[in-house]
C-alpha cells in the first residue's frame, strides 16, 4: 500500500524531529528512453543484476542482493528536461572498499567509457561519469569516519584531486584478483538540483528530519542522518530559480529514503500529514513531493 502526500511545509508539526541513525537512500528511479541502451551500462558494465522486468519497468540490484537500488522505467516519448530543471545532479553509488572502487575503474577505463573527473573529498574518493542518458554518475568510497575532520562545526568536505595511480595500485593484477563485483555496491546518496536552498532545506531538514553536515560551500547544501557525510546534496548552480521538475520527463523521477524500521515510518508519515486518520491502516511506503516536485518515497 502507498500513500501520497504533497509537500507538506504548511503542514508539518513544529516538533524537532530527526531522523533514525539507520536511515538511508536506498534506491533511484529513472525514466529512460532506450532500456536496452541503460541495461548495457548499469547491468553490463556496471555489473548490477537484473532482480525484476515487467513490461518496460526493470529492477536492478546489487550481485547477491534482491534489495533494487535502481528501477528503470523505459518511455519512448518522454522529452528530456532542460539543464535548468531541478532534478538529479548525480546519483553516488558507494563501493564497500577502495579495492572495488580500483576495479571498476579500470573495468571502465578499459572499456574506453568517458570519465567526466575525479576527486579526494577528505571523506571519500570518487570518480565521476554519465550514463547514456546522461544522468550524472559518482562511483566512490568512503574513507573511515575516524579521518573525517571538522571545521567550525561542519564536516570538512573538499574538493582534491585524486591520485588514480595510488588507486590502482589496490590492485594486484594477478589474474582473477581484479575482477570488477557490484557485490555490496549500494546508493550512498544522491545529489539534487534545486531552485531554492532555503525552501529545499525546510523541506529535507525541517520536515523529514536530516541533519545539515555542510552549508558552508558556496550554492550548496549537504544533509545526512546518523552523522554520515550526507546522504543527500543539493545545489542551485545550474537551476536558482527554475520551475518546479516536469513529472513525465526523462531522468529522475523519485528516490527511496529508508528509515531502519516501521515505527519511524509510521511517526514521520503522522508529522508530515497530521490531519491523518490515526485509526487507519499505516501505508508500508507512503510519497512525499518536495518543493521543486521531486518525489520522495519512505519506506
Amino acid at each position: 500500500m502507498t500513500q501520497t502526500i504533497q509537500h507538506p511545509s504548511s503542514k508539518v508539526s513544529t516538533d524537532v524531529w530527526r531522523l533514525p541513525e539507520a536511515a538511508k537512500i536506498q534506491f533511484a528511479h529513472f525514466r529512460v528512453s532506450d532500456l536496452g541502451r541503460s541495461l548495457q551500462f548499469y547491468r553490463d558494465l556496471l555489473g548490477l543484476v537484473e532482480t525484476r522486468t515487467e513490461g518496460n519497468i526493470t529492477l536492478l540490484a546489487a550481485a547477491g542482493s534482491n534489495e533494487p537500488i535502481l528501477r528503470l522505467t523505459e518511455d519512448g516519448s518522454a522529452k528530456p528536461r532542460s539543464r535548468r530543471s531541478p532534478g538529479l545532479f548525480h546519483l553516488a553509488l558507494l563501493y564497500p572498499n577502495r579495492r572495488d572502487l580500483a576495479a571498476a575503474f579500470k573495468h571502465l577505463y578499459v572499456r574506453r567509457w568517458p570519465f567526466q573527473g575525479f576527486a579526494d573529498h577528505g571523506v571519500s574518493e570518487a570518480l565521476y561519469l554519465a550514463d547514456p542518458e546522461g544522468n550524472g554518475i559518482e562511483l566512490y568510497r568512503d574513507l573511515p569516519r575516524d579521518q573525517w575532520r571538522s571545521r567550525n562545526g561542519e564536516l570538512e568536505m573538499v574538493t582534491e584531486p585524486l591520485d588514480l595511480d595510488n588507486l590502482l595500485s589496490e590492485l594486484t593484477g594477478t589474474e582473477g584478483e581484479d575482477t570488477m563485483t557490484s557485490e555490496g555496491l549500494s546508493v550512498g546518496h544522491i545529489h539534487l538540483q534545486v531552485s531554492d536552498l532555503h525552501r529545499t532545506e525546510e523541506f529535507y531538514h525541517d520536515a523529514l528530519g536530516f541533519d545539515i553536515t555542510q552549508r558552508s560551500f558556496p550554492g550548496a547544501l549537504f544533509m545526512s542522518a546518523g552523522g554520515y557525510h550526507h546522504h543527500i546534496g543539493a545545489n542551485v548552480w545550474n537551476s536558482r530559480g527554475s520551475a518546479p521538475m516536469q513529472e513525465d520527463g526523462l531522468g529522475l523521477v523519485e528516490f527511496g529514503v529508508t528509515l531502519g524500521n516501521a515505527q519511524s515510518r509510521q511517526a514521520l508519515a503522522a508529522r508530515m500529514k497530521p490531519e491523518a486518520d490515526p485509526a487507519a491502516e499505516p501505508a508500508e511506503m507512503f510519497v512525499v513531493s518536495d518543493p521543486d516536485n521531486i518525489k520522495v518515497s519512505i519506506v
